[in-house]
């Protein structure tokens, strides 16, 4: 029997025709996202034949050879922990506990009221950005006012999370293009407008991109100004130990906080600092007036955890625990860490002290005040095309090189380049 012949078949195929049809435009309507601007950077770098050309624009610390460095210390763990024969089971929803008790120790100093006292909820995330997302969901939730100040400029994708999480985005002054330094004044103009209840995101230390950090004297005024106007502090603290080399002077402005009597919100990173970035180590922390409050955030911390991801991943976390458990392992993890902040430190020094050889009579001293991974060099877009075109220097087009990619090796270049196409 043919299909001529039976109306009904005929008109069942031409139907499922349709679905099929209608199935493979489901998502038309979805548009090419923008490319990554870090990652740009990076790709056009791999398709330069220059031998002199330098990649400025990668966000990992590099050594002065321009290659991944794998601490000794965190070598040292894995073995340690291989012969522990763990096994691979799930780790409980808030995480390692010894790696977490360990971590917000190593933020907040085992001398804190509040690790005495036990007045803190932590959890486990996935690396920084896991923290900043876990806190900005637990915000949404239950924080009185759905709005999060961030600075002028900030890390790319600090908006992206909080806006993917509900919450909406403000913005203050922050970064000075004048000075090259910190426009204080207009960031306490905008955090004084903010309504109470408002959350205010804190770089705790190397401000990611500009490199610029407030002075104790503007932290002492800040915390005062949140405490006036009833404004809810939360510290992103990825750089802990390499901005300066001293995990007690980089976790100062939280420590302060805490000790003027605010509750604060805490995203912890071990990418950088302990070199772990594949590893995705972070915790998320809450500060508490008890235990009882303490025991009912991390509840719905745990709560937001399942419905998200269920578990952390164990592996870097074991390895971070293990560092900061081992007083041998901690002091070597320490020296190796301050190693990674001094090279930072002495490349800017000596890009700062090239650039004057060169003959430059611009200001570069904000190359040495600023600190951390980052450097908003103050050159502009056209300045940053001539970097790339002509002498293979390649950076982001808002003047911000990463301090890691300079080198012994090649910073003599970078300082002739740099004059070049700032010498007008």
């Amino acid at each position: 029997m043919s299909m001529s012949k039976c109306p009904r078949i005929s008109s069942f195929l031409i139907k499922q025709q349709n679905s099929l049809r209608s199935i493979s435009t489901w998502w038309s309507n979805v548009q090419q996202g923008p490319p990554d601007a870090i990652l740009g950077v990076t790709e056009a770098f791999k398709r330069d034949k220059n031998p002199q050309k330098i990649n400025l624009g990668v966000g990992a610390y590099r050594d002065d050879n321009g290659k991944p460095y794998v601490l000794p210390s965190v070598i040292q763990a894995e073995n340690q922990l291989m012969k522990k024969h763990l096994d691979k089971e799930y780790a409980p929803i808030s995480g390692i506990s010894d790696y977490c008790n360990e971590a917000i120790k190593l933020a907040l100093s085992s001398d804190s009221h509040v690790i005495k006292d036990k007045c803190y909820a932590s959890i486990q995330s996935i690396s920084g950005t896991g923290a900043l997302r876990l806190g900005a969901e637990f915000l949404k939730k239950y924080a009185p006012l759905k709005t999060i100040w961030v600075p002028i400029p900030t890390w790319g994708n600090h908006g992206q999370i909080f806006k993917f999480s509900g919450l909406e985005v403000k913005t203050y002054r922050y970064y000075d293009p004048e000075t090259c330094g910190l426009d204080f004044e207009g960031m306490f103009q905008d955090l004084s407008s903010a309504p109470a209840g408002s959350v205010i995101l804190l770089h705790a230390c190397a401000h990611n991109p500009t490199g610029v950090d407030p002075k104790p004297g503007h932290w002492k005024e800040l915390s005062k100004l949140f405490k006036d106007k009833n404004l809810f502090p939360f510290f992103d603290m990825a750089y802990q130990g390499f901005a300066s080399g001293d995990i007690d002077r980089d976790a100062s402005a939280v420590r302060l906080f805490l000790s003027d009597g605010h509750q604060i919100a805490l995203a912890q990173s071990f990418a950088k600092n302990m070199g772990l970035y594949g590893e995705r180590v972070g915790l998320f922390s809450l500060t508490t007036l008890d235990t009882d409050e303490s025991d009912r955030i991390l509840s719905q911390l745990k709560i937001l955890v399942r419905g998200m991801y269920s578990n952390p991943p164990i592996h870097g976390a074991r390895i971070a625990g293990e560092i900061l458990s081992n007083t041998q392992l901690k002091n070597q993890w320490l020296v190796e860490v301050k190693g990674m902040a001094d090279r930072i430190i002495s490349v800017r020094n000596k890009l700062k002290d090239l650039l004057a050889k060169e003959g430059s009579t611009r200001n570069w001293e904000h190359i040495t005040d600023q600190i951390g991974m980052f450097c908003y060099t103050g050159m502009n877009k056209d300045q940053v095309k001539q970097l790339i075109e002509k002498h293979s220097v390649y950076l982001t087009n808002d003047g911000r090189i990463s301090m890691a990619g300079v080198t012994s090796k090649n910073v003599g270049y970078l300082a002739s380049a740099m004059h070049k196409v700032t010498n007008n």
